[in-house]
């Protein structure tokens, strides 16, 4: 019975202070260390067999989250839960694994926020079952600033990637933080929109946060934390890639946001996970018009059909935003000009051969320059074709891809 005793009291003054390894690690990181709330949460995190709801019930049960630590083996079982989890908590392994996690995120420079405190996003935790703990790389007050997520396939054609660029950076540059998953095609090119609008981005992980997927984004990764970004994520240190993962990450972008853009997705997609977070957690959804012959424009075409807003520049996403977000991004905006703003329909051009090269030209269909001379023979010389395909690319009205295949930009 001693034994019982001296392990229960051990656990609760484990609970109040991160371990001597925790401390050494985040002193050498130069990161915010956990509080001793934070490690009881995250205990229950680890724990085998709890998942986010359960978790907050256990909690809700027996009032904070250190005395459903300090819980004996029969109360722990009187709840219902599964034998290995009550056990874990009983016997201390789930407060050793906390104990060993916070020291793991110290050395990868990573804070840690759990459900209560008050650093936690707030939007975030208004949906049904958010995260009870986040790893944080970057700026933790980012994360309650407003910010809109955008969404979309992985394989977008050149029409999604130009849209979700430009679309970023017109709402980066006047204030809202871009939210999206790091991911391959619409996810890569919103954050890199917000980047070269040198506005801010939070990054969505599906993997631990010590784990950057896929690996050609790392480059990405730092220039987000660089500009003063954010990289976050639910799952433990060190966890790989694996395919379920990505589903469950997608609430989090949803519910962190003011609203959702959907940019390109098929009808069988990620996107569509997200989209339905969003309706269920009460956001708004937007949607970029795609080609109806298109595969990718199938998730946003829907998506409108059933009532989303049709957006063609950042002023749609602007103008259904809540007055109180309005104003304060106005106070925060980026100052400096506005860059070019994306739009389902290009500026006047003053030249004859400009104006045919992008008649010509396509926002979703690349086109390599010999069929460009060829389709324009009988109208222009080769040389101005190339002059002229020279000034629409200064003037960020076209885009020359690997090839010499040239795109219209947004």
């Amino acid at each position: 019975m001693m034994d019982s005793v001296g392990s229960m009291t051990d656990a609760m003054q484990s609970c109040q202070t991160p371990g001597p390894a925790a401390v050494a690690a985040a002193v050498s990181s130069n990161v915010h260390l956990a509080s001793g709330e934070t490690l009881c949460w995250l205990a229950l995190a680890l724990t085998e067999g709890l998942g986010p709801t359960r978790v907050r019930k256990l909690v809700e049960h027996f009032g904070t989250a250190d005395r459903v630590l300090q819980a004996s083996l029969t109360e722990l079982e009187a709840t219902g839960m599964r034998a290995v989890s009550a056990q874990a908590l009983a016997t201390g392994k789930s407060l050793e694994l906390a104990h060993d996690e916070i020291a793991k995120a110290a050395r990868a420079g990573a804070s840690i926020l759990a459900l209560s405190v008050a650093e936690y996003p707030a939007r975030l935790r208004e949906i049904y079952d958010p995260p009870v703990i986040l790893f944080v790389k970057g700026s933790v007050e980012l994360l309650s600033k407003p910010g809109i997520a955008m969404v979309g396939t992985r394989h977008p054609t050149p029409y999604g990637t130009g849209m979700a660029e430009r679309l970023a950076t017109d709402l980066a540059a006047r204030g809202l933080v871009i939210i999206s998953g790091l991911a391959r095609g619409v996810d890569s090119a919103s954050h890199r929109g917000a980047i070269a609008a040198k506005g801010k981005t939070i990054a969505v992980l599906g993997t631990g946060i010590d784990v950057l997927y896929p690996k050609e984004n790392t480059r990405l990764a730092e220039q987000i934390l660089a500009l003063g970004g954010t990289i976050i994520s639910e799952f433990p240190m060190g966890t790989s890639p694996q395919p379920q993962n990505f589903p469950i990450r997608n609430r989090i972008i949803s519910g962190m946001s003011a609203g959702v853009l959907v940019v390109e997705a098929a009808e069988y997609s990620g996107t569509r996970i997200t989209s339905r977070c969003a309706l269920e957690q009460n956001r708004d959804v937007y949607a970029v018009p795609g080609n109806v012959t298109n595969k990718n424009s199938w998730g946003p075409n829907t998506l409108i059909k059933q009532g989303a807003k049709l957006v063609a520049t950042w002023e749609d996403v602007w103008e259904e935003l809540p007055t109180d977000i309005q104003d304060a991004l106005r106070q925060t905006a980026n100052e400096s000009p506005a860059p070019g703003s994306a739009s389902l329909f290009p500026d006047d051009v003053q030249s004859p051969h400009e104006q045919k090269l992008l008649r010509l030209l396509k926002p979703d269909q690349a086109t390599q320059i010999d069929e460009i001379v060829e389709m324009l023979e009988n109208e222009m010389s080769s040389s101005e074709i190339f002059a002229a395909l020279f000034e629409l690319e200064l003037n960020g009205k076209v885009r020359q891809l690997p090839g010499k295949n040239f795109v219209k930009s947004f």
